[in-house]
Protein backbone atom coordinates (compact mmCIF):
# COMPACT_ATOMS: atom_id res chain seq x y z
CA UNK A 1 0.00 0.00 0.00
CA UNK A 2 1.24 3.64 -1.12
CA UNK A 3 1.64 6.16 2.24
CA UNK A 4 0.29 9.19 0.94
CA UNK A 5 1.48 12.68 2.76
CA UNK A 6 -2.03 14.16 4.28
CA UNK A 7 -2.59 17.49 3.06
CA UNK A 8 -1.56 20.34 4.94
CA UNK A 9 -5.40 21.23 4.07
CA UNK A 10 -6.53 18.51 5.63
CA UNK A 11 -4.28 18.22 8.59
CA UNK A 12 -5.44 21.77 9.33
CA UNK A 13 -8.93 21.12 9.62
CA UNK A 14 -8.16 17.61 11.56
CA UNK A 15 -6.22 20.23 14.64
CA UNK A 16 -8.27 23.56 14.41
CA UNK A 17 -12.14 23.79 13.85
CA UNK A 18 -13.60 27.57 12.72
CA UNK A 19 -14.60 29.39 16.42
CA UNK A 20 -18.16 30.06 16.60
CA UNK A 21 -19.53 32.86 15.52
CA UNK A 22 -20.52 36.20 17.98
CA UNK A 23 -24.74 35.89 17.38
CA UNK A 24 -24.30 32.12 18.14
CA UNK A 25 -22.88 33.11 21.54
CA UNK A 26 -25.43 35.60 22.37
CA UNK A 27 -28.63 33.56 21.31
CA UNK A 28 -28.67 31.34 24.60
CA UNK A 29 -28.01 34.16 26.62
CA UNK A 30 -31.29 36.10 25.51
CA UNK A 31 -32.99 32.37 25.93
CA UNK A 32 -32.04 32.25 29.62
CA UNK A 33 -32.96 35.86 29.99
CA UNK A 34 -36.40 35.37 28.78
CA UNK A 35 -36.70 32.64 31.05
CA UNK A 36 -36.07 34.57 34.09
CA UNK A 37 -37.92 37.61 33.16
CA UNK A 38 -41.17 35.30 32.31
CA UNK A 39 -40.99 33.49 36.42
CA UNK A 40 -40.47 37.33 37.11
CA UNK A 41 -43.44 38.18 35.82
CA UNK A 42 -45.05 35.30 36.95
CA UNK A 43 -44.14 35.40 41.05
CA UNK A 44 -45.03 39.16 40.84
CA UNK A 45 -48.58 38.14 39.65
CA UNK A 46 -48.80 35.33 42.13
CA UNK A 47 -47.81 37.64 45.25
CA UNK A 48 -50.97 40.16 43.85
CA UNK A 49 -53.10 37.50 44.18
CA UNK A 50 -51.92 36.55 47.26
CA UNK A 51 -51.98 40.16 48.98
CA UNK A 52 -56.10 40.13 47.72
CA UNK A 53 -57.09 37.35 50.14
CA UNK A 54 -54.37 38.44 53.18
CA UNK A 55 -56.53 39.77 56.13
CA UNK A 56 -55.00 43.57 57.30
CA UNK A 57 -52.26 43.52 59.70
CA UNK A 58 -53.32 43.81 63.39
CA UNK A 59 -52.42 46.57 65.23
CA UNK A 60 -49.21 45.65 67.83
CA UNK A 61 -50.21 44.95 70.91
CA UNK A 62 -47.83 47.55 72.23
CA UNK A 63 -49.78 50.04 70.78
CA UNK A 64 -53.20 49.29 72.48
CA UNK A 65 -54.20 50.97 76.13
CA UNK A 66 -56.71 49.46 77.89
CA UNK A 67 -59.08 52.37 79.65
CA UNK A 68 -58.43 54.75 77.32
CA UNK A 69 -60.61 55.69 74.02
CA UNK A 70 -59.08 55.46 70.73
CA UNK A 71 -58.42 58.30 69.10
CA UNK A 72 -61.42 57.87 66.58
CA UNK A 73 -65.08 58.09 67.94
CA UNK A 74 -66.45 54.40 67.37
CA UNK A 75 -69.52 54.11 65.85
CA UNK A 76 -72.18 54.27 68.42
CA UNK A 77 -73.95 50.49 69.10
CA UNK A 78 -77.88 49.83 68.74
CA UNK A 79 -78.98 48.87 71.61
CA UNK A 80 -81.86 46.19 71.33
CA UNK A 81 -84.70 46.79 74.16
CA UNK A 82 -85.45 43.63 75.04
CA UNK A 83 -89.30 42.74 75.18
CA UNK A 84 -91.36 43.42 78.65
CA UNK A 85 -91.60 39.88 80.02
CA UNK A 86 -94.67 38.03 79.57
CA UNK A 87 -96.87 39.22 82.51
CA UNK A 88 -98.13 35.55 84.34
CA UNK A 89 -102.03 35.01 83.29
CA UNK A 90 -102.88 35.67 86.80
CA UNK A 91 -101.97 39.31 87.11
CA UNK A 92 -103.33 39.72 84.22
CA UNK A 93 -106.72 38.73 85.19
CA UNK A 94 -106.41 39.98 88.28
CA UNK A 95 -105.63 43.49 86.93
CA UNK A 96 -108.89 43.67 85.02
CA UNK A 97 -110.95 41.88 87.88
CA UNK A 98 -110.19 45.14 89.36
CA UNK A 99 -111.64 47.04 87.06
CA UNK A 100 -114.84 44.47 86.54
CA UNK A 101 -117.21 46.12 90.12
CA UNK A 102 -118.31 44.10 92.89
CA UNK A 103 -120.63 42.83 90.54
CA UNK A 104 -118.11 40.09 89.70
CA UNK A 105 -116.30 37.70 91.94
CA UNK A 106 -112.76 36.90 89.99
CA UNK A 107 -111.94 33.25 92.24
CA UNK A 108 -108.53 32.01 91.20
CA UNK A 109 -108.20 28.31 91.06
CA UNK A 110 -105.09 25.53 90.15
CA UNK A 111 -105.80 25.74 86.50
CA UNK A 112 -108.65 28.22 85.80
CA UNK A 113 -110.06 31.63 86.53
CA UNK A 114 -113.65 31.81 87.36
CA UNK A 115 -115.88 35.04 86.98
CA UNK A 116 -119.00 34.46 88.93
CA UNK A 117 -122.19 36.86 88.66
CA UNK A 118 -125.00 36.63 90.64
CA UNK A 119 -128.47 35.35 88.65
CA UNK A 120 -130.13 37.80 89.88
CA UNK A 121 -128.05 40.34 88.25
CA UNK A 122 -128.43 38.42 84.98
CA UNK A 123 -131.98 37.25 84.53
CA UNK A 124 -135.10 38.03 85.84
CA UNK A 125 -136.85 35.17 88.58
CA UNK A 126 -137.09 31.89 86.90
CA UNK A 127 -136.65 32.87 83.25
CA UNK A 128 -132.96 32.29 80.61
CA UNK A 129 -133.01 35.73 78.65
CA UNK A 130 -130.71 38.34 79.85
CA UNK A 131 -131.91 41.38 80.93
CA UNK A 132 -130.51 44.83 80.11
CA UNK A 133 -128.81 45.01 83.54
CA UNK A 134 -127.33 41.70 83.01
CA UNK A 135 -125.79 42.69 79.50
CA UNK A 136 -123.86 45.35 80.95
CA UNK A 137 -122.06 43.33 83.83
CA UNK A 138 -121.03 41.08 80.69
CA UNK A 139 -119.85 43.64 78.75
CA UNK A 140 -117.37 44.37 81.06
CA UNK A 141 -116.09 41.08 81.22
CA UNK A 142 -115.63 40.75 77.87
CA UNK A 143 -112.34 42.54 77.67
CA UNK A 144 -110.73 39.77 79.82
CA UNK A 145 -112.15 36.87 77.78
CA UNK A 146 -111.59 37.91 74.52
CA UNK A 147 -107.41 38.80 75.69
CA UNK A 148 -106.11 34.97 75.40
CA UNK A 149 -107.38 31.86 73.83
CA UNK A 150 -108.43 29.82 76.64
CA UNK A 151 -111.12 27.70 76.38
CA UNK A 152 -113.97 29.29 78.80
CA UNK A 153 -116.73 27.03 80.20
CA UNK A 154 -120.22 28.46 81.24
CA UNK A 155 -121.82 27.03 84.10
CA UNK A 156 -125.33 27.42 85.24
CA UNK A 157 -126.18 26.78 88.73
CA UNK A 158 -129.28 26.77 90.98
CA UNK A 159 -130.52 26.91 94.54
CA UNK A 160 -132.41 23.66 95.72
CA UNK A 161 -136.30 25.30 95.09
CA UNK A 162 -137.73 23.26 92.54
CA UNK A 163 -139.36 24.68 89.10
CA UNK A 164 -142.07 23.59 86.93
CA UNK A 165 -142.58 25.58 84.53
CA UNK A 166 -143.52 24.36 80.85
CA UNK A 167 -140.61 25.98 79.23
CA UNK A 168 -138.22 24.63 82.36
CA UNK A 169 -139.50 21.26 84.39
CA UNK A 170 -136.34 21.39 86.24
CA UNK A 171 -133.60 23.09 87.67
CA UNK A 172 -131.26 21.34 84.70
CA UNK A 173 -133.13 23.22 82.33
CA UNK A 174 -133.17 26.46 83.91
CA UNK A 175 -129.48 26.17 84.73
CA UNK A 176 -128.52 24.87 81.01
CA UNK A 177 -130.45 28.01 79.16
CA UNK A 178 -129.41 30.23 81.52
CA UNK A 179 -125.72 28.77 80.31
CA UNK A 180 -126.46 28.72 76.90
CA UNK A 181 -127.78 32.64 76.87
CA UNK A 182 -124.20 33.60 77.77
CA UNK A 183 -122.32 31.86 75.38
CA UNK A 184 -124.84 33.07 72.58
CA UNK A 185 -124.02 36.69 73.84
CA UNK A 186 -120.26 36.55 74.08
CA UNK A 187 -120.45 34.60 70.41
CA UNK A 188 -122.57 37.78 69.03
CA UNK A 189 -119.61 40.02 70.72
CA UNK A 190 -117.03 38.11 68.86
CA UNK A 191 -115.66 35.54 70.81
CA UNK A 192 -114.66 32.43 68.74
CA UNK A 193 -117.84 29.68 69.82
CA UNK A 194 -115.13 27.31 69.65
CA UNK A 195 -113.55 28.14 72.51
CA UNK A 196 -117.08 27.96 74.51
CA UNK A 197 -118.74 25.30 75.93
CA UNK A 198 -122.84 26.05 78.47
CA UNK A 199 -123.40 23.26 81.01
CA UNK A 200 -125.81 23.32 83.72
CA UNK A 201 -125.67 21.80 86.81
CA UNK A 202 -129.09 22.56 88.30
CA UNK A 203 -128.00 22.63 92.25
CA UNK A 204 -125.78 19.88 92.58
CA UNK A 205 -122.93 22.51 93.02
CA UNK A 206 -123.88 24.74 95.72
CA UNK A 207 -121.46 27.69 97.27
CA UNK A 208 -123.26 27.86 100.79
CA UNK A 209 -126.00 26.28 102.49
CA UNK A 210 -129.68 26.18 100.93
CA UNK A 211 -131.17 27.20 104.37
CA UNK A 212 -131.04 30.62 103.89
CA UNK A 213 -131.99 33.03 101.84
CA UNK A 214 -129.01 34.61 101.67
CA UNK A 215 -127.14 31.21 100.75
CA UNK A 216 -129.78 30.11 98.27
CA UNK A 217 -128.86 33.88 96.37
CA UNK A 218 -124.87 33.11 96.91
CA UNK A 219 -125.81 29.38 94.55
CA UNK A 220 -128.07 30.84 91.90
CA UNK A 221 -125.34 32.13 89.51
CA UNK A 222 -123.48 31.76 86.38
CA UNK A 223 -119.89 31.47 86.32
CA UNK A 224 -117.43 31.95 83.32
CA UNK A 225 -114.28 29.77 83.94
CA UNK A 226 -111.42 30.12 81.79
CA UNK A 227 -108.91 27.35 81.58
CA UNK A 228 -105.30 28.27 82.14
CA UNK A 229 -102.35 26.62 80.19
CA UNK A 230 -102.04 23.92 82.97
CA UNK A 231 -105.99 22.69 82.91
CA UNK A 232 -105.23 22.52 79.17
CA UNK A 233 -102.55 20.17 79.12
CA UNK A 234 -104.40 17.79 81.62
Amino acid sequence: MDWQPLRRGSRFALWHSEPPREEEQESWLITYLDMITLLLVMLVVLLAFAGKGAAPPSEPLGSQVVGEPNSAAPSPAIEQTPAPPAEPEGAVVENLGMDLGDDIEVVFNEGSVSFRISSELLFASGQAELADAGLEVIDRLIPALAGNRHRILVEGHTDDRPINTERFPSNWELSASRASSVVRYLTMAGLDPARMSATGYADTRPLAENASEQGRASNRRVELVMQTRAAEED
